[in-house]
């Protein structure tokens, strides 16, 4: 049996794209609608996500990270930063 994991993304984001818009074009399908996990690891309040630095956050979005792919041909920076000023938001609780 072999895991297929690929990035369920269509295209790059709207460049005026706000970051709840960019987390469910890019996000959802590996780390759930509530940020709850599922493929990728739980992003939301309490998760190890959530007590990491935002550079952490960045370089993992950007540059990929274990079975996770790069979105750096997918984001620009003002985009990077509304998706983690949105992670950070919900990780609020």
């Amino acid at each position: 049996m072999f895991l297929v994991i690929s990035a369920c993304s269509v295209g790059r984001p709207a460049d005026d794209a706000d970051g709840d818009e960019i987390y469910r074009q890019l996000c959802v399908s590996c780390h759930g609608a509530d940020l709850s996990g599922g493929i990728g690891p739980p992003l939301g309040h309490g998760s190890n996500a959530a007590r990491q630095p935002d550079e952490f956050l960045e370089f993992a979005i950007m540059m990929g990270l274990g079975s996770m792919p790069s979105f750096s041909s997918s984001l620009d920076e003002h985009q990077l930063d509304r998706l983690v000023d949105y992670l950070r938001e919900e990780q609020k609780g």
